[in-house]
C-alpha cells in the first residue's frame, strides 16, 4: 500500500507541465535537478539550528539584554490554591463573572481576590521582557545574514532582474549549489521555528503563525520538488527584506529606547507595504499567473503553487492592516502604539487602579477624621475662651 501511495503521490501529471516526464529530469554528470529527497537533510539541519539558537541566547543574547538595560518586571506571585489552580489547568484562564463568584465561594475568599489571583497567574505564563528580546535578536541575526546571503546568490542571476527569466527552460533548469544552500538554509530554518512554535512567545496572531509556517515550508518543499525554485529565491528574498526592520525595532523597544523604535517602526512599514502589498503581487503572483502561460499549460502544480502563494498573499494583508493601524495611531498621537500582536501584562492597570483607590480611601478616612478632631478643639478652644476664671475659682459664663 505505501508503495501504490507513493506512486500515486509522485505522478508527473501533478508535478511537471504536459509533456514533461521525471524521465526528462534525470541528472547526469554535468547536469544536476532538484530531488526531492534532498528535503530531508532540512530536518537534522532544522535540528542543529535549534542548539545553535540556544547556545546564541544564553552565551550573547542574554548577557547583552542585561548589558543594554532590559530589566524584567518584578511579578506578584499568585498564592498557592489547589482549587483555582486546578480550575486554571483544566478549564479557563480567564473566567467570567459567574466563574468567579463561584470559586470565590468554593474558597471562601471575596471575588476580587479570586480575581487578582488569576489576573497574577495570567501574569506569571507570559513571557519575560528578556525572553522576548532573546527571541528577537536570534530572529535578526537570522534574518539578517539569510537576507544578504540571498542577495549574494542572487545578485547575478537574470531572474532577479528579468522576471520572465524564471520560466526560460523550465522545467529542465540545472540546480546550481549556491541555490541549494540557500534553499535548505531557509527550510531549516522555518523548520526549527515549528520545532520550537510550543516556546516561543505566543501573539495574538498565534494561529495566523502557524498557518503562515506551514505555507512556507509547502511552498519552499514544492516549488523545489517542482523545479520553481527561482521563484522561491525570489519569495524568500522579498519575505527577508521587511523582516530584518522588525526585529530591530522590537529590540529597541525592548531596551525603551523609544525614538529609534519609532524611526525603525516607519522604516519596516514602509519596507513591508512596499514589499508585500506591491513588488511580492508584481514579481511573484503576477509571473507565476500569466508569464508562467506562456511557456506551459495550466497544471496541478500550477494551481497548488498559486493557491500557496495567494495564502500567503491574504496573511500580508493581514498583518498589512494592523501595521497600517499602527502607524494611523502613530501620526495622530506622535507615538508608537504598543504592538497589538503582543499580550500585554494585566497586573499593571488593575492593581495600580486598586492601590490608588485604597489611597483614596484612605485619604478620605483620614481627612474626615482630621477635620472631625479640628472641629472638636475649636469647639472646645471657644467654649474656654467663653468662660472666664474669678480670683475665687469659680468659673462664670459669659
Amino acid at each position: 500500500m505505501a508503495r501504490s501511495l507513493n506512486e500515486w503521490l509522485w505522478q508527473h501529471e501533478f508535478w511537471l507541465p504536459p509533456g514533461i516526464t521525471w524521465e526528462d529530469m534525470e541528472e547526469s554528470e554535468d547536469v544536476q535537478y532538484p530531488q526531492p529527497h534532498d528535503l530531508l537533510l532540512s530536518i537534522p539541519f532544522a535540528l542543529i539550528l535549534v542548539v545553535i539558537r540556544c547556545a546564541f541566547e544564553r552565551a550573547i543574547a542574554l548577557p547583552l539584554s542585561s548589558k543594554l538595560g532590559v530589566r524584567d518586571k518584578q511579578r506578584p506571585k499568585a498564592q498557592p490554591n489547589p482549587t483555582l489552580e486546578t480550575f486554571y489547568s483544566t478549564c479557563c484562564k480567564n473566567p467570567e463573572e459567574g466563574e468567579l463568584i463561584s470559586l470565590a465561594k468554593q474558597c471562601d475568599l471575596p471575588v476580587r481576590k479570586v480575581e487578582r489571583w488569576f489576573r497574577r497567574r495570567r501574569n506569571t505564563d507570559r513571557p519575560s521582557l528578556s525572553k522576548k528580546f532573546c527571541e528577537a535578536c536570534w530572529r535578526f541575526t537570522f534574518y539578517f545574514i539569510a537576507f544578504f546571503t540571498g542577495l549574494a546568490v542572487l545578485y547575478d542571476k537574470p531572474w532577479l532582474w528579468d522576471h520572465r527569466e524564471c520560466w526560460t527552460g523550465y522545467p529542465q533548469q540545472p540546480l546550481q549549489p549556491s541555490l541549494f544552500w540557500y534553499y535548505l538554509l531557509e527550510l531549516s530554518f522555518y523548520w526549527s521555528l515549528v520545532f520550537t512554535l510550543p516556546f516561543d512567545v505566543k501573539r495574538k496572531d498565534f494561529k495566523e503563525q502557524i498557518v503562515h509556517h506551514a505555507a512556507t515550508i509547502f511552498l519552499i518543499s514544492f516549488s523545489y520538488c517542482a523545479n520553481y525554485i527561482r521563484i522561491g529565491t525570489l519569495v524568500m528574498i522579498i519575505h527577508d527584506a521587511s523582516d530584518c526592520f522588525l526585529e530591530p525595532t522590537k529590540i529597541f523597544n525592548y531596551m525603551k529606547w523609544k525614538k529609534t523604535c519609532d524611526s525603525l517602526f516607519m522604516i519596516f512599514s514602509a519596507v513591508f507595504l512596499i514589499s508585500r502589498l506591491i513588488i511580492f503581487p508584481y514579481t511573484v503572483l503576477y509571473n507565476t499567473y500569466y508569464y508562467s502561460m506562456e511557456i506551459f499549460q495550466p497544471f496541478f502544480g500550477y494551481y497548488f503553487m498559486n493557491a500557496l502563494l495567494i495564502t500567503l498573499q491574504l496573511l500580508h494583508i493581514f498583518w498589512s492592516c494592523l501595521i497600517i493601524h499602527m502607524v494611523y495611531k502613530f501620526i495622530l498621537q506622535g507615538t508608537m502604539e504598543k504592538d497589538m500582536r503582543s499580550d500585554t501584562e494585566e497586573s499593571d492597570k488593575d492593581e495600580e487602579r486598586e492601590k490608588m483607590s485604597e489611597k483614596e480611601k484612605n485619604g478620605i478616612t483620614y481627612f474626615s477624621n482630621v477635620t472631625s478632631n479640628s472641629y472638636i478643639q475649636r469647639n472646645e478652644s471657644e467654649q474656654l475662651n467663653n468662660r472666664t476664671h474669678l480670683t475665687n475659682g469659680h468659673v462664670k459664663e459669659r
